[in-house]
């Protein structure tokens, strides 16, 4: 592996800083504010919104191929899916994990072993931690006891966009690919369709700190990414201001090389029906116009 394409995470284990910043994490599952609710509550005994406590839950892991080409490649991206999710989003078609927690409570040396296996037994491009925001403390113990036995594939940080600068800044050095997803520039339509107050807000600072630490998407000679942003919007029916408000801010505030993925599968899943405006599928006309507009406005989109 090119030199400028090791993960920095590994240069931080070894100057001790990935340790320092393992031990500082962990502070929160006593008092935890590691996303904008700041529940403030000890973790150890009792959860907060995202209904987890102090030990990962894993819900499945291994080479996923349905995610962007740039993650995919041959081998498949490393996904790790957590259980529960600090965001309770209507329409999530993945309710089963992010509402229900399903998965296996696990100790932090086994994750090390999940991203260790991800890496010498699946052969993936990298470890996608999907959901991972309220178990940061645990990713951050988890890779530093895998980078100790040799672990050095690009970590995939693929969240909710809800999420806290000061816990970004945490994983400054840790965190290869950053992939929130962009869903509303509204605060309303967050606190409408995903329980939580202020997300337009807290995700373009979110993203803004994300670009800081990470740039522009970069790519290695097999067309496989290995450091930068990647954002993702689900587009839905019927508001497609809220969309093209989003692809404007990422035009005029985030680099220019990121890349955006507007994804057309939308439909009504979970409690979704009970909204009529969203209790639809997306149209192949909607989709086309807010596609065409991106490209208008000249942003890097996937493929």
């Amino acid at each position: 592996m090119h030199e400028s394409q090791i993960p920095s995470y590994v240069e931080l284990m070894r100057n001790g800083k990935l340790k320092e910043k393992a031990k500082e994490a962990g502070v929160h599952y006593r008092n935890c504010n590691l996303c904008p609710h700041e529940c403030n509550v000890n973790r150890q005994v009792k959860p907060g919104f995202c209904r987890a406590l102090d030990r990962v839950i894993v819900s499945s892991y291994g080479p996923h191929f349905g995610e962007e080409n740039v993650l995919v490649g041959k081998n498949g991206s490393g996904t790790i899916f957590f259980g529960y999710c600090n965001m309770r989003c209507v329409f999530c078609q993945n309710c089963e994990l992010s509402f229900g927690g399903e998965g296996k409570v696990m100790e932090n040396g086994q994750l090390a072993e999940i991203m260790l296996d991800i890496q010498n037994r699946y052969r993936c491009h990298n470890i996608n931690l999907v959901t991972p925001t309220h178990f940061v403390p645990n990713i951050l113990e988890a890779l530093l006891l895998a980078a100790q036995k040799g672990l050095e594939l690009p970590i995939v940080y693929n969240c909710g966009g809800y999420e806290k600068t000061e816990t970004l800044e945490l994983l400054d050095g840790v965190v290869d690919i950053y992939m929130p997803d962009f869903k509303y520039s509204d605060d309303l339509l967050g606190e409408k369709y995903s329980m939580v107050k202020g997300y337009g807000d807290k995700v373009k600072q979110a993203l803004a700190e994300m670009d800081r630490q990470v740039g522009g998407l970069k790519l290695n000679r097999n067309n496989i990414a290995y450091r930068g942003l990647i954002i993702r919007h689900l587009v839905m029916p019927g508001n497609l201001n809220n969309t093209k408000e989003i692809l404007e801010f990422i035009k005029n505030n985030l680099s220019p090389d990121c890349l955006v993925n507007l994804m057309d599968q939308y439909y009504p899943a979970h409690r979704a029906f009970r909204y009529e405006e969203i209790s639809r599928r997306l149209t192949r006309a909607e989709f086309v116009e807010v596609y065409n507009y991106a490209r208008k406005l000249g942003l890097r989109l996937a493929e």
